[in-house]
């Protein structure tokens, strides 16, 4: 029996789950990553870590799955990264998004509560929970209005691990994120499809990658975005993962905001995204309303006081470090012709 913790971590492919999982491992874990199982499946954001976790095949929507390795390893820590993740393809995958984000976390509480009481349990929420809300700055204390499908889906998951922990005294709590990003996010979302812009005009790329209506993301030089006005709180990912850590280190379960408590909209990331590589925004960047969403939540800033005075945590990387750090390893990954990032 090894003297190890275990921790196993849910999305582990994804974004976040990898930079977790790099994290945990230097702390002396053992890591096990949950995937799903795919004829096309690349893992790169976990290449380099081949070896030093364990994989094991689940799915969300497969409650006997999630038994299976909880059964099996019994884990001190269970991280819930994986959803379906993207709020524009909520609209198009209402049901699916439901089964996936908000009913994935009751399942896997269920299996700690049969099978593992003492594990303890975090919830990737977002600040899309807060939907529509009338609020400069956001909180803990925050009324929650989530208005879109995986808004709706995450508050539901949300709720659900305040009742857990009220009913069952089992250790679960939410970390609410705001907008977190790096060199692995996917291009679904719209801080990597600039900068992969950038890099795709910068280099002079004939074969850009496809963008989420799977037409190549620059055509004439040129990439279609939506709102340009939208305003979002953005974070570095490998940051917000220390404050996932930390919340399940503390005597007792809390939710707690984690952001910067800055605001910047899509016109700002375009211009600090493509001035970064000697380009001017204005001849690159065109709106379509394709990529306009039914509904958009108010722009708002995250406090994350609580989290700064109980888990010490505090953002480092400014918004322009982030964007700049994108844009670099995006044009890297071009001129080396990679498809993904493997350990930036």
């Amino acid at each position: 029996m090894s003297d190890k913790k275990c921790a196993v971590i849910t999305g582990v492919t994804g974004q976040d789950g990898s930079y977790l999982a790099e994290l945990l491992l230097q702390k002396g874990y053992h890591v096990v990553g949950l995937s799903r199982r795919s004829t096309h499946h690349q893992p790169q954001n976990i290449a380099h870590l081949t070896g030093k976790i364990d994989i094991e095949y689940s799915d969300l929507i497969d409650p006997h799955s999630i038994e299976r390795v909880i059964a099996k390893y019994r884990p001190e820590e269970v991280y819930n990264l994986a959803a379906q993740s993207v709020p524009a393809d909520s609209w198009s995958q209402p049901v699916v998004t439901g089964e996936i984000t908000a009913l994935g976390p009751v399942r896997i509480m269920e299996a700690i509560r049969l099978l593992s009481p003492e594990t303890r349990f975090y919830q990737a929420t977002t600040r899309e929970i807060y939907g529509g809300v009338d609020a400069e700055v956001i909180d803990e204390s925050t009324e929650l209005r989530a208005n879109n499908p995986y808004g709706a889906a995450k508050l539901y998951a949300h709720l659900m691990v305040d009742t857990y922990r009220q009913s069952y005294d089992q250790y679960a709590c939410s970390g609410i994120l705001f907008n977190h990003e790096s060199p692995r996010r996917s291009l679904h979302f719209v801080t990597r499809k600039v900068t992969m812009a950038v890099a795709c005009i910068k280099c002079g790329v004939n074969d850009p990658p496809m963008n989420e209506a799977g037409q190549p993301l620059v055509h004439d030089g040129k990439v279609q975005m939506g709102d340009l006005d939208m305003i979002r709180d953005w974070g570095f990912a490998k940051e917000y993962v220390i404050a996932m850590w930390a919340m399940l280190q503390q005597d007792k379960p809390r939710d707690y905001v984690i952001a910067t408590n800055t605001a910047y909209s899509i016109r700002d990331l375009c211009e600090t995204a493509f001035s970064h590589a000697g380009l001017d925004w204005k001849d690159h960047v065109v709106t379509d309303d394709r990529f306009l969403r039914p509904t958009e939540i108010a722009a708002s800033r995250g406090d994350y006081s609580r989290a700064r005075s109980e888990l010490n945590w505090s953002p480092v990387a400014t918004f322009d470090d982030l964007i700049h750090m994108m844009v670099d390893a995006d044009i890297s990954r071009v001129q080396d012709r990679r498809p993904n990032p493997v350990a930036l």
